[in-house]
């Protein structure tokens, strides 16, 4: 898969199915990036991959002689790199109440999400489930309220967001009739022309299905 776009050509390790590097692909998308696009399953031996991560770990973006892993130092990276469209606000302090949010994400959701895939306790995976289908429906007025999270605008805090509601089915999670800000959110999302370009072929089939 590449990204089509009009910039400098950057490599990136990515895993087709993996929620993080799925945050950088979209932000990549919505730089309009040149970008070749390695497909390496996480944790995955691949020999080029160890030479320049000793991590071994994807994301990892290699931008001539930069290297960085990590999903949120890539993405915030990209967007000081490649400043158009802005995807964190200009002033310090909103900048930092996004970067809060995109830590709270990790915290709460993406953690929760390592327990469904990672657990090998059935009561363990349901209640993970049940905290992160919780949390989000505690939000519900949040997503209501403006066109994207928390914002007019579209951010990097949506592209942390936006992997997670993409794959709900995948983590045996169904968003109730309730929810309704949620799944326009959601809908509203998906329909960007970069969340559209950003999904690898497997994870299409995440919704096809």
């Amino acid at each position: 898969m590449a990204i089509v776009a009009k910039r400098t050509v950057m490599t990136l390790y990515s895993d087709p199915m993996d929620p993080y590097s799925h945050q950088v692909r979209i932000v990549l998308a919505e730089k309009g990036v040149n970008v070749d696009i390695k497909n390496v399953r996480a944790n995955e031996h691949n020999e080029d991959l160890m030479t320049i991560n000793p991590y071994n770990s994807v994301p990892t973006l290699v931008d001539r002689d930069l290297i960085l892993y990590e999903a949120r130092i890539i993405m915030e990276y990209l967007d000081e790199r490649f400043p158009h469209p802005p995807l964190l606000p200009v002033y310090p302090v909103a900048r930092a109440e996004g970067r809060k949010l995109m830590y709270r994400i990790e915290r709460d959701w993406y953690s929760l999400i390592k327990q469904i895939q990672t657990s090998k306790k059935a009561d363990q995976v349901a209640e993970a489930r049940k905290h992160l289908l919780e949390s989000l429906i505690s939000l519900e007025p949040i997503f209501a309220d403006k066109p994207y999270f928390m914002s007019e605008e579209f951010s990097l805090i949506d592209c942390c967001i936006s992997p997670i509601l993409w794959r709900l089915s995948q983590y045996g999670i169904e968003l109730p009739a309730k929810a309704k800000a949620i799944k326009q959110y959601a809908a509203r999302v998906f329909a960007r022309g970069s969340f559209q370009a950003s999904l690898t072929e497997v994870e299409k089939e995440l919704r096809a299905a």
